[in-house]
């Protein structure tokens, strides 16, 4: 294996912020919103609702993906996919996960952990009818985490897919829709000079929650 000078010794030195008990409120989803709105408004952020899905396996093996956060509020995180896919698979067989959000430009990432349960199809129906044309075509035209021979077949569903809806609507398939990850733990860190990060920990204990800082 080798081992080049740019990837042993590439480190910065972290020295935009702080965050401690002083700082952070009492309720986790209020400390995430605050967060959340500060990485909207920051220019530098492509896609600041993107975050990490690491779902298990029967076997107990992990996978992660990168997807979109589509709402949260107090009863979790919610994002949408094929049910069928991978991680469809794996979260319906053990509904369990971790989030992270990593912005690197503010030197801070989001763990949460929680159990996981489907979203209500009415609520998925609602989320798909806002989609683009094209995104609601191209859930009927993938069979996602498949092997495909080739994009040539991908590309062929989708012109079937055009053709089977036409100008008409293009309704949800039944294999595709929303997922709420419930959080019962989320962690908070913000990058410290000298690698002496600041981490707090929220615990959910009963109907509220206990913050704990943690060591870096």
């Amino acid at each position: 294996m080798s081992d080049t000078t740019e990837i042993r010794d590439a480190r910065i030195s972290y020295r935009k912020g702080a965050l401690d008990e002083g700082q952070a409120a009492l309720d986790p989803f209020v400390q995430f919103a605050g967060w959340l709105d500060e990485a909207l408004a920051s220019a530098g952020i492509l896609e600041p609702n993107a975050m990490t899905v690491a779902s298990v396996s029967s076997a107990g093996r992990p996978s992660a993906r990168v997807v979109l956060l589509r709402g949260y509020d107090e009863r979790g995180f919610v994002f949408f996919t094929n049910y069928e896919s991978r991680k469809g698979r794996e979260l319906d067989g053990q509904p369990v996960a971790a989030l992270l959000f990593f912005w690197p430009q503010l030197e801070r990432q989001i763990r949460i952990d929680g159990r996981v349960e489907r979203l209500a199809e009415p609520d998925s129906d609602a989320y798909f009818a806002r989609r683009p044309r094209g995104h609601r075509l191209s859930a009927w035209a993938s069979p996602q985490s498949a092997v495909v021979p080739n994009r040539a077949l991908l590309e062929t569903r989708m012109l079937d897919a055009e053709q089977r809806f036409g100008d008409g609507d293009v309704p949800r398939p039944p294999y595709w829709g929303g997922y709420r990850v419930i959080a019962d733990a989320f962690e908070f860190w913000q990058g410290r000079r000298d690698r002496v990060h600041d981490r707090l920990a929220y615990v959910r204990d009963g109907d509220t929650w206990r913050r704990e800082r943690l060591a870096p």
